[in-house]
C-alpha cells in the first residue's frame, strides 16, 4: 500500500473517530476532556492540508502537457465547473478532479430545469434530459473499473437541497470514499499511464465491465444521478492512476473541439474512423 493510500485511509479514519466521539458525548457523556474530541478532526485537517501542499508543489515541478481525447457525450451540451475558466475546477486536487469538468445536456434553451431558490425542493431525474443519455469512449482503451449498482437520487437544485448536500451529504460521502462520491462510475486505462473516469452514472446503465476493450466512441453507460451530484449530469476528468484516492488529475482537450467554459453550451456529433467528430 502506497504512503498517499495510506494517509487517505488515516483522514477518513480521522473524520469517523471524531462524529462517533460527539455522538459518543452527546448521549453518554466522555469521561475525559473534551479537547479531546476534536483531535481527530485536526489530524484528518493536517493530512488534508499536507497532501494538497505536496500535490501543488509535485504540479509545479512537473507539469503535464493535455491529452488529446475524444469528447464523451454526443449532441446539445453545456459545462459546468470547467477547468477552462479556473483549476482545480473543482476547488480541489481531491480524487484526481484538478482538470475535471461537469456536463449538462442542453437539447433546447430551457429545457433543462434551473435552479430554484424555495420551491420545487427536489426535481424527479426524468425531469432534467441528461438523464439516460448515452455516454462514450473517449479513446481505445481497457475497462479497469465498473460499477452501477448504486441508486440515483433526486436533485439537489434548490437552496435548501445545495445546503444538504454541502454540509451534509458531501461530508458523509467524502468519509464513504471515491465509491460514494463519484456514484456510479467507469475507469479507462487509455495507456501511457493515463486513465479516464466517468462518474455519476446511472444506476443499471453500464455496457461494459473491469477487463473489456474498447473502441472510440463506443457506448459504454448512460448519464445518471449517483453519488455526490447536484443532478443528473456527467462528471469526467483525465487522471494519471486507476484510483482517484490516490490519483492526480491530468489535462485534456477535445479531438475536433474546443472544451468549453462554465455555462457554454456545445455540440458534439458522432464519430467517423479516426476519431474526428462530425458536424
Amino acid at each position: 500500500m502506497s504512503v498517499r493510500k495510506t494517509l487517505v485511509i488515516v483522514y477518513r479514519s480521522g473524520w469517523v473517530a471524531f462524529f462517533t466521539l460527539i455522538l459518543l458525548d452527546l448521549f453518554a457523556g466522555l469521561p475525559f476532556d473534551r479537547l479531546w474530541i476534536w483531535s481527530p478532526a485536526l489530524l484528518s485537517l493536517a493530512i488534508l492540508l499536507g497532501v494538497s501542499v505536496r500535490t501543488r508543489r509535485a504540479r509545479r515541478r512537473h507539469p503535464r502537457e493535455a491529452v488529446e481525447v475524444g469528447v464523451p457525450v454526443r449532441g446539445r451540451w453545456s459545462a459546468l465547473n470547467s477547468p477552462t475558466d479556473r483549476t482545480p475546477s473543482h476547488g480541489t486536487h481531491g480524487y484526481g478532479q484538478t482538470y475535471a469538468i461537469d456536463l449538462v445536456a442542453e437539447p433546447s434553451e430551457g429545457a433543462r430545469p434551473g435552479f430554484k431558490l424555495l420551491w420545487p425542493v427536489v426535481r424527479r431525474n426524468r425531469d432534467f434530459p441528461a438523464f439516460g443519455e448515452q455516454l462514450f469512449a473517449v479513446a481505445d482503451a481497457t475497462v479497469v473499473h465498473a460499477e452501477d449498482r448504486q441508486r440515483d437520487h433526486l436533485s439537489r437544485n434548490s437552496l435548501l437541497a445545495v445546503l444538504y448536500l454541502m454540509i451534509v451529504e458531501a461530508s458523509l460521502r467524502d468519509i464513504g470514499g471515491v465509491r460514494r462520491v463519484f456514484g456510479n462510475h467507469v475507469v479507462l486505462d487509455l495507456g501511457e499511464g493515463v486513465f479516464a473516469a466517468y462518474a455519476h452514472l446511472q444506476r443499471g446503465s453500464l455496457a461494459v465491465r473491469a477487463g473489456d476493450r474498447v473502441r472510440a466512441g463506443q457506448p459504454i453507460a448512460r448519464c445518471g444521478n449517483s453519488g455526490n451530484s447536484s443532478e443528473p449530469h456527467l462528471h469526467f476528468q483525465l487522471m494519471d492512476g486507476p484510483d482517484a484516492d490516490t490519483a492526480v488529475g491530468v489535462p485534456f482537450r477535445w479531438r475536433g473541439l474546443e472544451v468549453p467554459g462554465n455555462g457554454e453550451t456545445f455540440t458534439a456529433g458522432d464519430t467517423v474512423p479516426g476519431g474526428l467528430p462530425t458536424p
